[in-house]
C-alpha cells in the first residue's frame, strides 16, 4: 500500500481563497441581510455595470447559472424548432442542454488538436442552411480562435460559451466582447465563481441586451406586464454581492494561475505528458484548467491520486456520444480528435493559491510514474 507523502493537494482550493476575502466577503453579506432586497436589487445592478465594463461590452445581464445564460441568449437570436446551432462536442453537456431546451437541434465540428477548441476549417464544412448560431467554447480558459470562425460563418451570429474563460483576451479584447453574444458561468469553482449558481451574459448590441433581460425575469420590462414568455433566471443579491468582492480580485488571481501554470510547465518538461500548448501573442488565458493528455491516462491519475494529488477529467465522454443524445446519430469516429483528447486529458491542480512546494510535489509525482515505467 503507496502512503501519501505530506498533506493532499486539493484539485481546487476553495477555503484559501475565501481565508484572503473573508471580511470583504462578511461584510458585504451583512449588509444584503440587513436590506433585505434580495434580488433585481442595488449590488446585482453595480455587478453588472462593473462586469459589462470589465469585459468591454455595453451590457452585462445577470442569470441564475450558466445554462440559463446560454439559453437565453439563443432565444434572444431567436432560436428554436427547425433551427441548427454549432458547437464542439469536447465541452460540458450544458452547452449543447442549452441548444435542446430551445427546441433547436445542437450540431457538431471537430476541435485543434493543439487548442481543443473549434476548428474553424471543420465548421466551414458543418454548416447548413439550418445553422442559426454558432457557440465556441472558450475551454480550459484559452479563447477560441475567434477571428478564423467569423470569417467561416458568413453572418452567422457567434455566442461565445465564455464559461471557462472570466478575464481571457484574444488579439487584445476580453472574452464576453467578442461575439454577438456572451455566456458566463459563476459555478463555485471558476475562476469567477459564486458561493453556489450565478451566470451572465454580456453584449454590446442593446437590442439583444433588452430581449435577455426580459426573459430572464419573465418576459417583463414592468412587473406585472409580460411582452413575452420567460422564465425566472434571475440572480440573488447575495450572490452579486460575493461577486462583487471577488471581481476585485479576479486580475490578480488570474495573474497568478498564469504564474503558477508556467511555473508547472518548467517542472513537467521532459516528463511524459503533452503539456498545453503556450497561446502565443494573440492569446491571454487565465488557466481555469490546466490540461495535460497521456495515454494511460486513468492509470496515472490513479497513480498520482495514491500519492495525494487530486486531479479531474474535463471531459471523459463527448457530447456526441453521451446517451441523452444518441437520436442524433452520431457514431464513435465522428469527431476523431475530440474522441482521442477525451480519452488521453488529464486535468491537473490549478489555481491562484497553489504554492510552488505543492507544483513541485506534483512534478515529482509525475517523475516518479515515469520512472516506474510509464
Amino acid at each position: 500500500m503507496v502512503t501519501t507523502v505530506g498533506a493532499e493537494i486539493p484539485f481546487v482550493d476553495l477555503k484559501a481563497q475565501y481565508a484572503a476575502i473573508r471580511e470583504e466577503i462578511l461584510a458585504e453579506v451583512a449588509e444584503v441581510l440587513e436590506g433585505m432586497q434580495l434580488f433585481l436589487g442595488p449590488r446585482q445592478r453595480a455587478f453588472e455595470a462593473t462586469y459589462a465594463a470589465y469585459c468591454e461590452a455595453s451590457d452585462c445581464i445577470s442569470m441564475s447559472n450558466g445554462t440559463d445564460a446560454l439559453e437565453l441568449a439563443l432565444r434572444a437570436l431567436g432560436v428554436g424548432p427547425g433551427d441548427e446551432v454549432l458547437t464542439q462536442p469536447n465541452s460540458f453537456i450544458a452547452t449543447a442542454e442549452a441548444i435542446s431546451a430551445t427546441g433547436a437541434t445542437p450540431t457538431f465540428a471537430d476541435v485543434d488538436a493543439r487548442t481543443a477548441t473549434l476548428e474553424p476549417a471543420e465548421v466551414a464544412k458543418r454548416l447548413t442552411p439550418q445553422t442559426k448560431a454558432i457557440i465556441p467554447v472558450h475551454l480550459y480558459g484559452r479563447p477560441a480562435e475567434m477571428a478564423a470562425l467569423r470569417a467561416v460563418a458568413a453572418g452567422i451570429p457567434i455566442i461565445e460559451d465564455a464559461c471557462q474563460a472570466h478575464g481571457a483576451r484574444y488579439q487584445g479584447r476580453r472574452a464576453g466582447s467578442l461575439g454577438d453574444l456572451a455566456c458566463f458561468s459563476f459555478y463555485f469553482s471558476k475562476n469567477l465563481g459564486a458561493y453556489g449558481e450565478g451566470g451572465a451574459v454580456t453584449t454590446s448590441d442593446p437590442a439583444l441586451a433588452e430581449r435577455v433581460r426580459m426573459l430572464r425575469d419573465h418576459g417583463s420590462k414592468a412587473r406585472y406586464e409580460h411582452d413575452v414568455v420567460g422564465r425566472n433566471a434571475r440572480m440573488d443579491e447575495l450572490q452579486a454581492a460575493i461577486l462583487g468582492v471577488k471581481l476585485r480580485h479576479l486580475d490578480e488571481w488570474n495573474t497568478r494561475r498564469r504564474g503558477n501554470a508556467a511555473t508547472l510547465s518548467a517542472a513537467l518538461a521532459g516528463a511524459s505528458l503533452v503539456l498545453p500548448t503556450p497561446g502565443g501573442a494573440e492569446i491571454e488565458e487565465v488557466f481555469h484548467l490546466y490540461v495535460v493528455q497521456h495515454p494511460e491516462r486513468d492509470r496515472l491519475r490513479a497513480f498520482l491520486g495514491e500519492r495525494g494529488v487530486q486531479t479531474g477529467i474535463h471531459y471523459p465522454r463527448p457530447i456526441h456520444l453521451q446517451k441523452a443524445y444518441a437520436n442524433l446519430g452520431y457514431e464513435a469516429g465522428a469527431f476523431p480528435i475530440s474522441e482521442r483528447l477525451s480519452a488521453t486529458i488529464l486535468s491537473l491542480p490549478m489555481y491562484a493559491e497553489l504554492t510552488e512546494d505543492q507544483i513541485e510535489r506534483i512534478a515529482a509525482s509525475v517523475r516518479e510514474f515515469d520512472r516506474a515505467g510509464a
